[in-house]
């Protein structure tokens, strides 16, 4: 937003330009984090549970930055404390999204939206490893997939950016729909439809709609890159879209001329999944994708013992747990388990976690359950909490094993892989 004056910033968020900016230009990038503010910064003071962003408003302009957008009554606290822009609207975070929604269209890039229930995180990793020789790229960084991390994502594009790639994360209705509304895509990429969040939409029927809802925000004219076999997302068809499938007989059938640097079956489907996308865009990538994974999403770590570490503990549920065990399973030596509770499951949790420990106990051969819900799997060692399975762990992994760390975020399985 470099090129864009002052008047414009603070129209394009729908504000009020309440105290002059210093200079004639537009911020250097957008933070809402008054302690990562730097000079040039657009700081966004949004409120929150425990504190309200806008009370540092004063503390970001005196750290540099370009200006700050605020509700009305934090502009007038901060207007003339420090120089720099001071911009007034009602709603900051409504604000925030109208401002990247603006950027979107000034860049005139194509936008490309993924969601799913299960690899939306790899399959954006792959996609922009696909994608990055051929077009200036910017994809979401790690996870930030939400009503936040989008339209930062979006603001931080460079004016040169020909392709955005972004992760969408929903935990309920009409969260997909808001994040499309921001991003305006031109190809919605649906990775699968899965038992997740069954605990808030209640069943796979509603989980398929509430990741419809990028279908429904694709612009006219756009592509969506779906399963070849998903029958829940027949009902969302759209006449006025071109549609790619992936998988065993669809369109995007097999990776022809690409090659990832991972062997398992889900990765390679998730490949397949970007592989469309490239080509909705008019990309045809080849030869081997250079991808970097998000954290916790599946890295594998080699200790100094020989052991290696397969840290996929940033989130889970039944079909992330079986691909990654069907992972672990191709592993050499002893495979070593650690799976915790998978979280928001429903009146079901028990027997999805029950048939989780039958799948897992097939697969490894050595089992840690961490968890009152992953108790239920069966393991041959069961424990409390975290603290506990990284004690255990430690004692129990020896030279050449392979170790399997993976549960719900809220348990916090990653101080099992940084124990080890």
């Amino acid at each position: 937003m470099r090129a864009w004056s002052p008047d414009r910033v603070a129209r394009a968020a729908g504000g009020r330009l309440v105290a002059p900016a210093p200079v004639t230009t537009g911020p250097r990038r957008v933070v809402i984090d008054s302690r990562e503010v730097t000079e040039g910064d657009l700081f966004v003071g949004l409120p929150g549970a425990a504190l309200d962003g806008g009370a540092f408003a004063a503390r970001a302009l005196q750290a540099g930055a370009w200006g700050t957008l605020t509700t009305p009554a934090h502009a007038a606290e901060t207007r003339g404390t420090t120089p720099g822009a001071v911009i007034a609207v009602d709603d900051p975070i409504a604000g925030l999204h109208r401002l990247a929604t603006e950027w979107r269209r000034a860049l005139e890039v194509q936008v490309i939206g993924i969601t799913g229930s299960t690899g939306k995180t790899s399959t954006k990793d792959l996609l922009a490893g696909m994608l990055r020789p051929y077009r200036r790229t910017v994809a979401t960084a790690q996870n930030l997939n939400t009503e936040i991390g989008v339209p930062l994502t979006i603001l931080s594009a460079p004016a040169d950016t020909e392709v955005l790639v972004l992760e969408m994360a929903m935990r309920g209705l009409g969260q997909i729909a808001e994040l499309a509304a921001i991003a305006e895509p031109d190809v919605g990429v649906i990775v699968n439809i899965g038992p997740v969040h069954l605990e808030l939409l209640g069943s796979i029927t509603a989980i398929a709609a509430a990741k419809a809802e990028l279908i429904a925000g694709l612009r006219g004219g756009g592509t969506a890159v779906v399963p070849v076999d998903e029958p829940l997302l027949e009902p969302y068809h759209r006449h006025d879209l071109s549609w790619i499938t992936f998988g065993l007989g669809g369109d995007v059938a097999d990776l022809g001329d690409v090659r990832i640097p991972f062997e398992s079956a889900h990765m390679r489907r998730n490949a397949l999944a970007a592989l469309g996308a490239t080509r909705a865009v008019g990309v045809e990538p080849r030869g081997l994708v250079d991808v970097e994974l998000s954290a916790r999403r599946g890295q594998r770590v080699e200790l100094d013992n020989g052991a290696v570490i397969l840290n996929d503990c940033y989130n889970a549920n039944p079909m992330s747990m079986r691909a990654a065990l069907d992972e672990l399973h191709r592993a050499p030596g002893r495979r070593v388990a650690v799976l915790g509770d998978m979280l928001e499951l429903g009146p079901d949790e028990i027997r999805f976690h029950e048939e989780i420990g039958a799948y897992a106990r097939e697969r490894s051969d050595v089992l840690v359950t961490v968890g009152p819900l992953a108790a239920h799997m069966g393991g041959d060692y069961s424990v409390a909490d975290a603290a506990a399975a990284a004690a255990l762990v430690e004692e129990i992994v020896s030279e050449g094993d392979t170790v399997l760390v993976k549960a719900s975020r809220g348990v916090g399985l990653e101080a099992v892989a940084e124990a080890l």
